[in-house]
């Protein structure tokens, strides 16, 4: 129990830090492919010397197969995070977070399409609830289709941001017998060669504190938080880690509001509930079908892997 209750404050904290990530974002002044690239390159100093003091590399596990899986799971994810800071500005860090959050529909549609894996009524039920639910908080009204498309642009931002997430699942669930730190840490080294030539470093000059936002981002919202997640993915049951998932857009959405006075409206936040009761049926049905894993990482590195992308979402 004692274990259970240490695994759901490191989950409760990981999700906490991943709704304040559009703040670090968006305070940071830079553009989204720079604040990629230094959110790569400081998370991967942070993760790189957390394996390093674990002594993990000594015996992490990769094959030829699994180091290609992880590589093309890394381009997923980073330009996953282009998309997702794009949107923000192009619509909100509220309904940007909310939008995000249809991946696990995403990961169901692609098993089906990619390894013709089964979806049965209940499932394309929930996800249809799920496509109500992104209608209402969309918000998008007439005149959004006169005014530039820039709202627009940021949905379908936010929504191809999550279907490249669901990419990384799909291939990173592939990936046995490798510590999902070690999974992550490539993820993000393969981010700083993939993202230096879009990276405009003479936009940063004397951008003076601005600086300590994307140091953050690095160490806080890549190091910190990944470590805490995985630590408590051990220890947790499935089912946990799919409520707590949640807090992550619920603290975004308190943070919009406070910090820049951002917040949906009545008629969207009607889709909210849709969308986070079909994500947990959703997931919690996909996650039931596949065996149970081992509980301890230490001891089970390759069970460990199976949680490196989970139903627990981040940024």
């Amino acid at each position: 129990m004692r274990s259970e209750n240490t695994g759901t404050a490191q989950l409760t904290i990981a999700m906490v830090l991943s709704g304040t990530l559009g703040v670090f974002v968006v305070e940071s002044g830079a553009s989204p492919f720079n604040v990629v690239f230094f959110r790569v390159l400081f998370g991967a100093l942070a993760l790189g010397g957390y394996v390093l003091a674990r002594g993990w590399l000594r015996d992490h596990g990769f094959t030829p197969r699994t180091l290609g899986l992880a590589v093309l799971g890394g381009v997923f994810i980073v330009f996953n995070w282009v998309l997702l800071f794009q949107s923000y500005e192009n619509t909100s860090i509220s309904v940007a977070t909310v939008v995000y959050h249809t991946q696990p529909f995403y990961v169901v549609l692609l098993g089906a399409l990619l390894f013709r894996e089964r979806i049965t009524g209940a499932k394309a039920a929930w996800i249809g609830v799920a496509f109500a639910g992104l209608v209402l908080v969309s918000g998008v009204t007439p005149g959004d289709f006169g005014s530039g498309g820039a709202y627009l642009t940021g949905l379908g931002q936010a929504l191809l941001a999550a279907l490249l997430y669901g990419l990384s699942t799909v291939v990173t669930k592939r990936i046995t017998g490798v510590r999902p730190h070690l999974i992550a840490l490539v993820q993000v080294l393969v981010g700083i060669p993939l993202l230096l030539p879009f990276a405009d470093f003479g936009a940063m000059r004397g951008t003076g504190a601005d600086w300590g936002w994307l140091v953050g981002l690095g160490v806080i919202h890549t190091g910190l938080m990944y470590v805490l997640m995985y630590a408590a993915y051990a220890q947790l049951p499935t089912a946990k880690i799919a409520v707590l998932a949640f807090v992550y857009p619920a603290v975004a959405m308190v943070v919009d509001w406070a910090v820049y006075g951002h917040h949906i409206g009545l008629v969207q936040a009607l889709g909210v509930p849709l969308i986070v009761t079909a994500s947990l049926k959703v997931t919690l049905a996909r996650r039931s079908a596949s065996a149970p894993a081992p509980r301890t990482a230490e001891r089970a590195p390759e069970a460990a892997s199976r949680t490196a992308t989970p139903v627990a979402s981040e940024a």
